[in-house]
């Protein structure tokens, strides 16, 4: 029998890879209390530790447990061919992860994980998109706050633009605040270094690592912002400083435009920085921020990384605020906020990626293989789900 999307069955609609982590811990908590109607599973290589993490979160006592390993590809397609998706929270991927992304779209199982790490995504989808698009495997990478609010937030801002005037805006100035600038976990910064030290002891890898339309497909837009220092926002009387994870955004955003044939523009920029507050404390603030996000990927940082999962290298943000600003050459501008609660590196992103595996499960089921963004792939259903889920506001 096939099962409604085409696809021969499964046992399981979804597995959680890594529940055992700290995020995939969250992921699991989130489907044990929200899972209703969804079959679904962990998957950890520590079978004790999956007992009990089953045990702790409540999880019904008929959940498929799944023993795997990340280099062993035996354990791996015993677990990708018993379910529909994968879920993956296990970093950094770019030393973990491609055997799975491989079986998934050899296998026509869809994927969806947290990774920001763009170096590595440009190699699984040079490697296995033809793959995916003829299995039909749905491969989904930055499903977290990597990078759904903020490609979510231009997908809204543009599309209020073009039912307004016909058009969207080529310019989006994107400007985050959160409850506190700390806030990432270990896993978090370990893939950040990772990616770091690819770049830094490969000089091609390096020149990838700085280019905007790394994803896009081969697409060569126009020269983009790339804020290094802080700043005096006018518009918003405020210091910022750059965000460190600017650069995954943006190519990821770039890939986005790309795959929905430039919806945004062939000509659309993009840019981030971290709002730091007004006046000379403000401009004091944001030199603070700037050397904290340096630190991030110095290779001092290296050590920082491998501490527990659980372990925040600074203190948890409860909630995080995104205006996103759009402009034109005729001077049209159109304001978006995206707003949200939980630590972006944790709880927020646990949050998105459930919902964005729920909505490639029930609401385009349908939808073609091959490797997607979030919201090239689902747009204003993501949008709607996330809103009705209380998981962030547009």
């Amino acid at each position: 029998m096939i099962s409604a999307d085409g696809r021969a069955p499964a046992e399981l609609d979804l597995v959680v890879w890594g529940a055992t982590g700290f995020t995939g811990r969250l992921v699991a908590e989130r489907l044990a209390s929200h899972g209703h109607g969804l079959r679904w599973g962990l998957a950890a290589r520590d079978e004790m530790a999956l007992h009990r993490l089953s045990k702790e979160i409540g999880a019904p006592p008929d959940t498929p447990l799944i023993v795997a390993d990340a280099h062993d590809a035996p354990s791996l397609l015993a677990l990708v061919t018993r379910t529909r998706m994968v879920l993956s929270t296990v970093g950094p991927f770019q030393h973990v992860g491609a055997l799975l992304v491989e079986l998934c779209a050899t296998n026509g199982t869809d994927y969806v994980d947290i990774n920001g790490e763009p170096l590595w995504m440009r190699s699984m989808i040079d490697r296995f998109e033809a793959d995916a698009r003829r299995t039909g495997a749905r491969i989904v990478f930055s499903c977290g706050f990597e990078s759904v609010p903020f490609e979510l937030g231009v997908h809204v801002l543009e599309s209020r633009a073009v039912t307004r005037w016909g058009v969207p805006l080529p310019r989006v100035n994107s400007r985050i605040a959160l409850a506190d600038v700390g806030g990432f976990t270990a896993g978090s910064i370990a893939s950040l270094v990772a990616s770091a030290e690819a770049a830094r002891t490969d000089p091609a890898l390096g020149a990838l690592a700085n280019d905007p339309f790394l994803l896009a497909g081969g697409f060569r837009g126009p020269e983009q912002p790339r804020p290094t220092e802080p700043e005096f926002d006018d518009r918003l009387g405020m210091w910022a400083a750059p965000w460190v994870m600017g650069p995954i955004n943006a190519a990821n955003l770039h890939r986005s435009n790309a795959l929905q044939g430039h919806a945004w523009s062939e000509d659309f920029t993009y840019d981030e920085l971290m709002l730091a507050g007004p006046g000379d404390l403000g401009r004091e603030i944001a030199a603070e921020m700037t050397a904290v996000m340096a630190a991030i990927v110095a290779p001092r940082a290296a050590g920082a990384a491998h501490g527990n999962q659980a372990d925040l290298v600074a203190g948890a943000a409860p909630t995080y605020r995104i205006l996103l600003v759009g402009t034109d050459t005729d001077g049209r501008r159109l304001r978006t906020t995206v707003a949200g609660e939980g630590n972006p590196g944790d709880e927020a992103t646990a949050a998105m990626v459930t919902e964005v595996a729920r909505c490639l499960l029930d609401d385009v089921s349908g939808a073609a293989g091959g490797m997607w963004t979030p919201g090239a792939l689902a747009g204003d259903l993501l949008v709607a789900r996330l809103a009705e889920r209380g998981v962030m506001t547009f």
